[in-house]
């Protein structure tokens, strides 16, 4: 089994602020620091961090080699990404003294995507290797119909919630990953309960994976359900915290692992990287996880 991440790759501005910038705010921040990130680059990482085999496919410009760079210093086989002559996607990201923060997103390169290279890159999958999907990249749709054509099994995080989701076959996707606010928005119900039977009354042959916060996770599908609590921590920075439990989640479900152990070893993965600072530097090895 393999897996393909077609996913943004951005340079990430992360900035210590007392708290995040208001209306009219002009404010000085403690300190500013360059990371590699975007969803895409860092649920790749998080994979490959769990010890699964996982390619990378997007596109950078030339400011943006670094990224590439950082990809298969991690372990991700970064081949299918493409280098332009554009600027490469970017985020500024406030973290507040609690570690939450807030992001700006520019999309750059991670919107120029081309067909050509998405037929190319899809051609060399088969059935039942996984495609792991964000909502930072341009032709999403397409990306899902060619996959869904070559038998992939498909994990989408509808992230950032943007109307481009309104075009997508979400009847293809075989995970959700979705935390309380997108649940909300894409459902209209705000109860965790609430939120998993509209997923599944809307989309009965996929698994849903809600995260909840303080209150930890739930995975459901049509035969089964499981819970988990979070592994409590200081936190200093949650921006990888969604990527990373991701990432390990479908990497047990590669190690032919069940949704249960999935669950908590993400909890898990997820934990350590919100103690640390940075988005993809955070995301720990098997190793830390499995001890």
């Amino acid at each position: 089994m393999k897996a393909l991440c077609f996913g943004s790759l951005n340079i990430d501005y992360v900035y210590q602020m007392d708290h995040h910038v208001r209306p009219g705010e002009t404010l000085a921040s403690k300190r500013m620091d360059i990371f590699c990130g975007g969803k895409g680059l860092n649920q790749s990482i998080a994979v490959a961090r769990a010890g699964e085999k996982i390619a990378h496919a997007g596109k950078i410009g030339k400011d943006g080699l670094m990224l590439k760079a950082f990809l298969e210093e991690k372990g991700v086989d970064a081949s299918y990404v493409d280098v332009v002559d554009a600027s490469s996607g970017h985020a500024i990201i406030q973290v507040d003294p609690k570690g939450q923060n807030s992001i700006i997103t520019f999309g750059g390169t991670n919107k120029q995507l081309e067909r050509e290279h998405i037929d190319r890159v899809i051609a060399q999958f088969d059935a039942g290797d996984i495609l792991i999907l964000q909502n930072e990249i341009n032709e999403n749709a397409y990306i899902m119909e060619k996959a869904h054509q070559q038998g992939m099994r498909i994990a989408l995080n509808p992230s950032p919630l943007t109307d481009a989701l309104q075009g997508l076959p979400m009847e293809y996707v075989t995970w959700f990953f979705v935390n309380e606010i997108e649940g909300k928005e894409l459902t209209g119900f705000e109860e965790p309960e609430q939120i998993l039977n509209a997923f599944r009354e809307k989309y009965p042959n996929s698994a849903v994976v809600l995260t909840l916060g303080e209150d930890g996770s739930v995975y459901q599908d049509a035969n089964e359900t499981h819970r988990q609590g979070i592994y409590k921590v200081s936190a200093v920075d949650t921006t990888a915290a969604g990527d990373t439990f991701m990432g390990y989640f479908l990497a047990q479900i590669m190690k032919g692992r069940g949704p249960k152990v999935g669950l908590e070893l993400a909890a898990k993965a997820s934990g350590i990287a919100v103690s640390r600072q940075g988005a993809a530097t955070s995301i720990p090895g098997w190793e830390e996880v499995e001890g």
